[in-house]
């Protein structure tokens, strides 16, 4: 049995290589998945080894507020000069010596623009050249009004020693700078990860980035020849005491790539997300193509069974044909995808100036892949190969396969799942706490599940009447008839393509519910006409410069004008984003604030309010106090004095004024929102805004529509991003109407032969053939429109309960792209299927076996 096994699959080779293009592309994405974040966590290893190399000991001031995302937290409190000499006198200590440098230094480039950061925009004094930095140009700042950068920062905004620089810091607006040198890393390195860096003198940088004379964020400890850097680590944290942080070079190494690894973590579930959507549809396309294979080889099956192999050795020549393609293609979609993934972390080290730790081998990944495509693999080919063993020998010699079982079954299985799937969604979205997200996915997974169980019940009609419209010529009813004939193969691979259609199609409905839905939140609950505001490309957000607010304020053409910002802060242990405005007053006005309880018009020292919605969530009332503590040090108490009405524009927790400034790590105002006087033309009144920040390369001056565009530009890349990821889901899909559509025409070969005699031409056949890709891509793809619909309409609607706002809106126009799409990608996969059977001898066709 195994060499007839082996014999049978070699002498088919075609059949051999689109059976296993199903399981590589399946394999594929996950595999580059893995490889990616793999390569990438290496790459960050590296680097952070490389940063830190010649750090023994370092010292900082214990941030009282964790970084956001959980990162290092990048403490603001300053250690002063006496700190640094009580370190240089601990046991083991050979120097320490106090150093700026942190984020929060924008370099403005000669196009007037903030030069961009692939990994931050750092600020800090030039302590002279050492093991990791190098002078390659010029030479240190020696005024204050000179500045060393790094050469990625000179590579990109073009500057050359001694060129002007405009910088804007974290406590001074834009100002100019001359370089005086332009400084490498080890190893000839222009960046250590893609950032930019600006050194000033050390009482500038002091100044410039702590806001006080005296003052550094971090001592650098040279440890005694001898003696360990673990053991003056102890000995500095020892004579320091609690509110410091000492580490030794390997500990910030760690600690800096355990953060990032983390937020590959994320990245990596997040693709493989989408691998295992892709591995839903190859699941598809694998039984599919093993119910082919397996009714084309009744026949041959059936001669075994007459010289004597019983069921059992059936099953098992057919299972072990699919644990050859499944190792067979298992290898070879590893081998793609860790081609894949290793170019993606490349090219991604490469954007951001990194040196990629090159190509490996992460033993997840290859474990994964072979039991993903090994596992997927054999349990699709379970029920051929069952189907396979029923037949009887003598009926299969007369040339009669299996007939397929009713549809009874199937349909109510399909029916049960995909109630089970309403229920679990709907109990998701209902609000059931930590579970929600595990509801609602797998109550989206069984729905469609479900209705793909459902699809051989849907597709006699379905398909009838989409092949209807194709029934006007022979070549157009063959088509039909083909397309219908047999209701599961029809179903399993319109299946593959109603998955990522349907996925598409609910998430671009959530979006484009919620895009619209923002845009007329804005209309709605924003009285401000314009909006100052820049976008955030990194840690440091873009600021106004009071000096410039003042200005906007006296403008004879604004009316009210209040400022926000914004930051994280713990909040009774738990991390939380709150706002501040410099004048409550003038905010309920633009933002249209009304309360609901107590006062919001002004905040003192102390104080807070909130809407009703987080109150009503967290069961809060006026009066009610917490212990806060801020980005720069410090924590004060308080105390709930409003509740506003529900209001979409604005939502979460303010604080006031005077407590952002004194806490906040950037207190300066992120946004503004304007009021413009009555009379006065909004387009007049944004040129005078304009005027004012022009010099101000972080920030633009919006209207209101265009406002409410700039916020929806996130949906839209969000979608674009979907779209491109689930790319991988459609080719598949796309693939598998090619596979089913070639493996079926090498079935009907005699069939086509017969047809050709009796006169159907080539070009017939040709059209015959591809009104049939046409007729299963359309299938597919309507019915994954109405199930992504439906789904994305619920999802919506529960959306609407839990955030306030937001109305079902179709993406009428996505969904009519699509069903276009799916006509020509039905033409496209049709014709290789179409000439192979145009292409064939008839003499041969006819007495093909």
């Amino acid at each position: 049995m195994l060499r007839a096994t082996l014999k049978s699959l070699l002498a088919r080779k075609l059949r051999l290589i689109l059976s296993a293009l199903a399981v590589v592309l399946s394999v594929m994405f996950i595999a580059s998945s893995l490889v990616l974040t793999d390569t990438l966590g290496r790459t960050f290893d590296n680097i952070f080894a490389d940063i830190y190399t010649n750090t023994d000991v370092q010292v900082t001031t214990k941030a009282d507020v964790e970084a956001q995302g959980g990162g290092p937290a990048q403490s603001l409190k300053p250690l002063t000069a006496s700190d640094v000499d009580k370190v240089a006198k601990v046991d083991g200590v050979k120097s320490a010596k106090g150093q700026v440098f942190l984020t929060g230094a924008r370099a403005v480039g000669k196009n007037g623009k903030i030069v961009a950061s692939g990994s931050g925009q750092f600020g800090g004094n030039w302590g002279g050249e050492d093991e990791l930095t190098k002078l390659i140009a010029g030479k240190g700042p020696s005024a204050d009004d000179e500045v060393v950068i790094n050469n990625g920062l000179a590579l990109t905004g073009k500057f050359a020693v001694g060129d002007p620089i405009d910088v804007i810091t974290r406590t001074q607006p834009r100002k100019t700078f001359k370089i005086s040198g332009i400084m490498q890393y080890s190893g000839g390195r222009d960046s250590m990860a893609g950032e930019t860096a600006v050194l000033f003198t050390e009482s500038t940088a002091q100044e410039l980035m702590l806001g006080e004379k005296g003052a550094f964020n971090l001592i650098d400890v040279k440890s005694d020849s001898g003696v360990s850097d673990a053991k003056v680590r102890d000995n500095v944290k020892a004579a320091l005491g609690d509110g410091f942080v000492v580490q030794t070079g390997e500990d910030l190494s760690e600690e800096s790539s355990k953060a990032l690894r983390g937020l590959l973590d994320y990245v990596n579930y997040f693709l493989l997300g989408f691998g295992t959507i892709a591995l839903l549809v190859g699941i598809f396309l694998i039984l599919n193509t093993f119910s082919i294979i397996v009714s084309q080889r009744t026949q041959e099956l059936a001669l075994l069974r007459a010289m004597g192999a019983g069921r059992g050795q059936v099953i098992q020549s057919v299972l072990i044909e699919a644990l050859i393609i499944g190792v067979a293609g298992s290898l070879l979609g590893f081998l793609v995808g860790l081609g894949l993934g290793s170019a993606g972390a490349a090219f991604f080290a490469s954007a951001a100036d990194m040196d990629s730790a090159g190509v490996g081998f992460p033993l997840t990944a290859i474990i994964v892949s072979f039991t993903v495509g090994i596992l997927v693999t054999m349990i699709s080919a379970v029920v051929p190969a069952i189907k396979a063993a029923r037949v009887a020998p003598i009926a299969a010699m007369r040339d009669a396969a299996a007939t397929d079982r009713p549809l009874t079954g199937i349909t109510i299985v399909g029916g049960i799942v995909t109630a089970l799937g309403g229920g679990s969604l709907a109990w998701g979205l209902a609000g059931a706490g930590d579970a929600t997200l595990l509801l609602v996915f797998g109550g989206v997974l069984l729905i469609i599940i479900g209705v793909t169980l459902l699809a051989p019940l849907l597709s006699k009609p379905l398909v009838g009447a989409l092949g209807s419209i194709f029934s006007w010529t022979i070549p157009g009813k063959l088509g039909k008839r083909n397309s219908s004939r047999n209701p599961r193969r029809t179903a399993i691979t319109a299946g593959a393509v109603m998955i990522g259609i349907a996925i598409i199609t609910m998430i671009s409905t959530v979006l484009t519910s919620l895009s619209t839905a923002l845009g007329e939140t804005v209309e709605k609950d924003l009285q401000a006409d314009l909006v100052v505001m820049g976008q955030q490309t990194s840690d440091v957000p873009p600021t106004i410069q009071l000096d410039e607010l003042r200005a906007i304020r006296g403008l004879p053409q604004t009316q009210t004008v209040a400022a926000l910002t914004y930051d994280g802060v713990e909040w009774n242990g738990k991390q939380e984003f709150v706002a501040a405005f410099d004048d409550m007053a003038a905010a309920t006005t633009v933002l249209k604030l009304k309360a609901a309880q107590g006062r919001v018009d002004r905040l003192g020292s102390g104080e807070f309010i909130t809407d009703e919605k987080t109150a009503k969530d967290r069961k809060w009332k006026l009066g009610d106090s917490f212990q806060v503590a801020f980005s720069k040090g410090g924590s004060k108490t308080l105390t709930l004095v409003g509740i506003t009405q529900t209001n979409a524009a604005t939502s979460g927790i303010t604080i006031s004024n005077t407590d952002a400034q004194a806490g906040f790590a950037f207190p300066q105002p992120i946004q503004a929102f304007i009021e413009v006087k009555s009379g006065v033309n909004v387009n007049d009144a944004k040129a005078a805004v304009d005027g004012v920040i022009k010099n101000n390369p972080e920030v633009d001056v919006l209207t209101k529509k265009e406002y409410a565009g700039n916020s929806q530009q996130v949906f839209d890349a969000i979608l674009i991003i979907v779209q491109i990821l689930l790319t991988a889901a459609l080719a598949i899909s796309v693939l598998g109407v090619i596979n089913t559509l070639l493996l079926s025409v090498i079935e009907r070969t005699r069939e086509l032969g017969m047809l050709r005699a009796i006169g159907l031409r080539r070009g017939q056949t040709w059209l015959m053939v591809t009104i049939e890709s046409v007729v299963i891509t359309v299938f597919g793809t309507v019915l994954g429109l109405a199930v992504g619909a439906g789904l994305g309409s619920a999802i919506v609607t529960a959306l609407k309960r839990v955030v306030g706002f937001g109305a079902v809106t179709m993406p009428w126009g996505t969904m009519v792209f699509y069903v276009i799409g799916a006509v020509i990608i039905g033409v496209v996969a049709g014709i290789i299927p179409a000439v192979r059977a145009a292409r064939l001898n008839v003499l041969n066709a006819i007495a093909y076996e």
